[in-house]
């Protein structure tokens, strides 16, 4: 599993982009992700929708139970981070949200919404895992869908 410091060397060479892992899947994390897809900034950034991009571990070094527990974002020196530091990372690449970086940064809150993030993101994967149950979204099973490489 990854870690907000961890380097994973395995990185497609000549990138210099940051790159986003997210659920595809979901459709809270779908929309989120659409909506930074549309900022300014966007089209440095390289997405990968992890229900659909077949074996992350052999591409990315992150395996898939990992990738669908928590949010992880590459920088474009090839660290990857996690949670609330990976949104972090990602907002800083977009525009009109650096100023919200810098703010968390800034005020060293990055460890209390890590830890509020960490609590959502096991909620939300238990609701993927039980198709929405309680949420009134219909959300897929935790499935890698057919046809996706493994």
């Amino acid at each position: 599993m990854t870690s907000n410091a961890e380097t994973v060397t395995k990185q497609r060479p000549g990138r210099a982009r940051p790159l986003v892992l997210f659920d595809g899947g979901c459709p809270l994390c779908r929309r989120e992700i659409s909506h930074y897809q549309r900022v300014e900034g966007a089209s440095n950034i390289e997405w990968i929708d992890i229900s659909t991009a077949g074996d992350l571990q052999q591409h990315f070094g992150v395996d898939y139970e990992s990738a669908m527990r928590r949010f992880h974002v590459r920088t474009a020196h090839g660290e990857w981070l996690t949670g609330a530091y990976a949104f972090a990372e990602l907002w800083s690449q977009l525009r009109g949200y650096r100023y919200l970086t810098s703010a968390v940064r800034a005020a060293r809150i990055l460890p209390a919404i890590d830890w509020a993030y960490r609590k959502f993101a096991d909620w939300r994967l238990e609701r993927r895992r039980c198709g929405g149950a309680d949420t009134g979204i219909p959300l897929q099973p935790l499935q890698r869908p057919p046809g996706a490489l493994s």
